[in-house]
Parts: C-alpha cells; structure tokens; sequence
C-alpha cells in the first residue's frame, strides 16, 4: 500500500471545514438574531422547554436500546414498552428527534468474537428499526436525520461501536459502514491504548474520514485524544464525557483537554448517568453549564445513556425527561439559541461535517486495505 503519510495536512483543528462551502446550508448553526423565542418569556421554563423542544429536539448521542432488547423475548416500542427506559411515545413524550444507538460490547470480547457480536447487534437494531416504522427511520447521513424529523420519525444512527470490533483489519471498518455504522469508539486497543494511536490507528482514522465514520473518543487516553484531534479532518465528539472539574469521575475530560476539544469544534456530549454527573438535575446543568464556558457553545451536547444499565439522575429516568432538564437551563439564564445549539443543532454540524469531509476524501483517497500487521508488525 502506497504510503499516505504525504496525505495529511497539519490540522490543530478538525473544524477547520467550517471555512468551507456548507453543502447544507438551511441547516445553518443557530443564532441569536435568527432564532425567535417561540413563547412569552413569563410562562413557566418547563412550558418554555417543550416549544423550544418542539421546534429544536433532542439528538441523543448514546442510547443503549440494542443490548438491553437481547434479553427480552418479546416488546412493543410503538406502543410503549416498560422494561425498558426507551420506546415511541416516550421519545415523542421527550421531543426526541434522533438518537445514536450504541453497539459496545460486554467486556472480554475481542478478536474475531468481537467481530460477530458487532455485526450481530448491527442485524439486530436494523430488524428492530424496520418494526417500528411508523415511530422510527434508519439515518445515516445529516440529511437522511432531517428526512426522518420532516416525516414525524424518530431518526436512529448506528453507533459508537467498540473499536475491536474492526478486528485487524480496515477492509472489516469499510463493511461495517455499509451495514450503517457512523461512530466508532478509539480505546481498548492496541492499536489506540495509552499510549496513542499506533500507525494503524492512524490509517484508521483516515479511513473513518474517507468513510464518513465519526471518531468517538470517550475513554481515550489523552494521548490518542490529542492526536486524534490533530488528524481527522472531520469534526470528532466524546459520546459519554463531563466535566471533570465539576465532578472527578476518571471518565469525564479536564479543563484542557474540553478546551482543545473545543478548539477544534469538537462536541462534548454530557451522559445523563448519576455517577458521572450527579444524582440530581442540577448536577447535570453543572456539568453543560461548565463546559459551554470552557468549550463553548458550538461543543456541547447531550447523551441520555438510557438503556446501559446506568443509574441516573433523578428526575431524568427515561428519555420522556429532557424537558426537565431544558427547564432547568432556562431557569439559568440560557439563551434559547445557545439551547437548540445544545439539543440539536452541534449533532447537526458534526454530522454534516462528517458527510462533507467524506465527499472530498473520496476524490482523491482509494480505499484503504491495511491490516495490524502491514503497519504495526
């Protein structure tokens, strides 16, 4: 394989596509001036909450509905399905306008296993996606989620995976997006450890760009964070990160790394989990309040984690509770711009910075074909 080295440019900043022609461009970032408040400001924040839900719903970045269904040996998500924290009314309940279902696996599985349980619950949430389709639609892309929100559909996007389950090989990355996975998670290999990324990982994350797969970097070492953000021409997110200044959970990311997160118009998605951000609403608000001030505005976000066996806050039980919470920022003084930026808008412009940066990738970078052993030995 030819060596690609020569391909990269210095990029401090993944955003840097933002200097590029918008190739969506009604889906413009919000702004104050452009932005209407859709209701009298003396009503009540939570009344506040679901007009501007309405108009700007939630993108949950990490949900974990998948898994949990592999134990139930019938459910009804259309119809309501209580032994679990996710199903249709409750979305449309939370103004849910898209959600990133989780492929992680339990762990111990690598290698080839980790290979077949990915592509199983891949096979699993497309069944599931196809049962419900008068509640949810498949989504790939930026435009196929506003497709799905223009049609009265929850939009549902594959991923983040775990990074095993691309075994050692790119060629198993490529057939795993054309069976519709668009996050992958870097940590828990050799090949992205704490040490950073290895040439492998490197190519991979090239690949990623080429493909339009998202680099998630919860869980990555800081090392592997820092290069990441250096090498990807597309935007990255962390799918399940707070603030570790607001709450010293090993998990959550300090202050310079959400800076330089945020430098490179990164997104930092908050988990709605009592262990890593608190056991009440306000912990949560903390948390977004903290990293809109160090990463700013356009790099926070927001993941329920629902359905990963996780404890939340309470209040925010099930993904019928974002409201609660969009109240709550609006009882601190959060711009309702700044808010749509929150729920909908950043998932947005990483999404669409993923797609574009796939569009040039494809003109001038054939499809990779390196394994561990070609690059790492």
């Amino acid at each position: 394989m030819a060596d690609l080295q020569d391909d990269l440019r210095p990029t401090a900043a993944a955003g840097d596509l933002d200097e590029l022609a918008d190739p969506y461009p009604e889906e413009a970032v919000v702004t104050a001036e452009s932005y209407e408040a859709v209701s009298d400001p003396d009503d009540a924040p939570l009344t506040r909450a679901h007009a501007i839900l309405t108009a700007h719903p939630v993108a949950d970045g990490y949900n974990g509905l998948p898994w949990s269904l592999k134990r139930l040996s019938y459910y009804d998500l259309e119809l309501g399905e209580s032994t679990v924290d996710t199903d249709v009314p409750r979305l449309r309940e939370g103004h849910v306008g898209a959600l990133f279902w989780a492929l992680h696996l339990p762990e111990g599985l690598d290698g080839d296993r980790a290979v077949g349980a990915t592509l199983e619950q891949l096979d699993l949430a497309g069944t599931v996606v196809r049962s419900c389709e008068e509640g949810l639609r498949p989504a790939g892309t930026a435009g196929e989620v506003v497709d799905a929100r223009s049609c009265g559909r929850v939009a549902v996007l594959l991923g983040p995976a775990g990074a095993s389950a691309v075994g050692d090989s790119v060629g198993i990355l490529r057939q795993l997006h054309r069976l519709g996975l668009r996050v992958l998670t870097l940590s828990g290999v050799s090949w992205a450890s704490e040490a950073g990324l290895t040439r492998f990982g490197e190519e991979v994350v090239r690949e990623m760009n080429r493909l339009g797969v998202i680099a998630d970097l919860s869980g990555a070492s800081p090392q592997t964070l820092r290069r990441a953000l250096s090498l990807s021409r597309a935007p990255v997110l962390c799918s399940r990160s707070a603030a570790r200044a607001v709450r010293p959970h090993p998990a959550n990311l300090p202050d310079d790394l959400l800076a330089e997160l945020g430098a490179a118009r990164g997104l930092c998605l908050v988990p709605l989990t009592a262990e890593q951000t608190g056991p009440t609403v306000r912990d949560v608000a903390d948390h977004l309040d903290h990293i809109r001030e160090v990463a700013g505005a356009h790099s926070v976000g927001l993941s329920g984690t629902y359905d990963t066996g996780s404890a939340h806050p309470q209040g925010l039980g099930d993904t019928s509770c974002y409201p609660r919470l969009i109240g709550e920022l609006l009882r601190r003084g959060w711009e309702e711009a700044d808010v749509a930026l929150l729920t909908w808008g950043n998932v947005q412009r990483v999404l669409r910075g993923a797609d574009f940066t796939a569009r040039a990738a494809q003109q001038r970078r054939a499809p990779s074909t390196a394994t561990i052993s070609d690059l790492d030995g």
